[in-house]
């Protein structure tokens, strides 16, 4: 298996080209961070872009940032944050802080977002174009490099989630927002899965404008706990905080100082911590309740985020349960991370209907009409 190292887009093209020409297959990779999704991929070559990194364009004052998709996921962070922005949607990286640590360009084709998701939006909504190449060796862009961009079809939203299935980005920009002058975090402790998911419902529909809800149950703390975070200025915040009392009851205040570790934990995944299977299951809110009822009697350690709209689990029981019973309430369920065994055996994406994955497949024959970039990492009902 080689690896290639491209720094030029010219260099990717010229790739892509001579592995059509070969017949062979090509892996996009950055740092590796989500290596765990998927099988490992033995026949393809290794197209790494992580040399491929920097910014290329950053204008703070129109809240637009261009960069080179192997630059490091924390280099983009610390930038946005040392000029009192941030990336809205609260990327998900479960290698933060190792050498494996996310890249900007596996953040959007893997189109993960975090707790601000809820209410910022996800990562296609912040995608505003973008450059790359195609299975067909033909470098393309797509989007712009504004904010009010209509030109075209939007296939910044094919990107993200695509998981390198369909081209090998180049070049990506995105916008950013300001950060929150002040995050104040209010804590409700003591409720069960129901009682946490109607709380949650209840301050998400109340004049708060909550920017993120989350449930952690007793089995990651004692006891239970529901987090609403508030974002703004601190007469904003001040004036928000006994709508949300009145409505909830006993609340516990926790400045953003504090309440950071609560949701860098989330965030993070440190409730499921040493578990050897991550679950990301994403459901209708008003299903969650329902969900933990078998979890807790799999004793399946589990938390959810979104207002209950997304549940992280170490389920290690029949995985086909326990996605029969998210397709029932609407839901998919995402295999993260187990063993070689278990994601062998185990397709990583939800199996899908037979018509959308039809459409699918046409879709990644329009970019890849060679299958260059179909390596079977995603095996089962989903080809690659």
């Amino acid at each position: 298996m080689a690896q290639y190292s491209p720094k030029t887009a010219a260099e990717v093209v010229e790739l892509v080209g001579a592995a059509i020409a070969a017949g062979s297959k090509l892996a996009i990779r950055g740092h590796g961070s989500k290596s765990s999704v998927g099988v490992a991929c033995p026949e393809a070559d290794q197209l790494d872009l992580s040399g491929r990194a920097g910014v290329v364009d950053y204008d703070p004052a129109e809240l637009v940032l261009t960069v080179r998709p192997g630059t490091p996921l924390s280099d983009i962070e610390a930038l946005l944050t040392a000029n009192g922005q941030m990336l809205a949607f609260e990327p998900f990286d479960p290698a933060r802080g190792s050498p494996r640590a996310a890249t900007i360009g596996g953040m959007v084709a893997a189109g993960l977002a975090g707790s601000r998701r809820l209410t910022r939006g996800s990562v296609r909504d912040h995608l505003l174009g973008f450059t790359a190449v195609s299975g067909r060796g033909e470098l393309f862009v797509a989007g712009g490099k504004v904010v009010k961009n209509v030109t075209g079809y939007d296939l910044s939203k094919l990107m993200c989630g695509s998981w390198g299935r369909l081209a090998a980005m180049t070049e990506l920009t995105l916008k950013v927002l300001p950060a929150p002058a002040e995050e104040l975090t209010l804590v409700v402790s003591g409720l069960g899965p129901e009682e946490a998911r109607k709380a949650m419902a209840l301050a998400l529909a109340s004049r708060a404008e909550v920017a993120a809800a989350a449930y952690l149950p007793a089995s990651c703390g004692n006891p239970s706990q529901v987090l609403l975070r508030l974002e703004g200025i601190a007469v904003s915040i001040a004036a928000r905080v006994p709508i949300l009392a009145t409505a909830l009851g006993d609340v516990e205040l926790q400045p953003g100082a504090e309440a950071a570790t609560l949701w860098r934990d989330i965030a993070d995944l440190k409730p499921l911590e040493g578990a050897a299977n991550h679950w990301r299951i994403v459901l209708p809110a008003r299903a969650m309740s329902r969900l933990a009822a078998m979890l807790e009697e799999q004793k399946s350690a589990w938390f959810s985020d979104w207002a209950g709209g997304l549940v992280w689990t170490d389920w290690s029981a029949d995985p086909g349960k326990l996605r029969t019973a998210v397709e029932q309430v609407g839901g998919h369920a995402m295999l993260v991370k187990s063993s070689d065994e278990i994601r062998n055996m185990v397709p990583a994406l939800h199996p899908q209907s037979p018509g959308v994955a039809r459409l699918e497949e046409r879709v990644r024959r329009a970019f890849d009409p060679s299958g260059v970039f179909e390596t079977g990492r995603f095996g089962g009902g989903n080809a690659n």
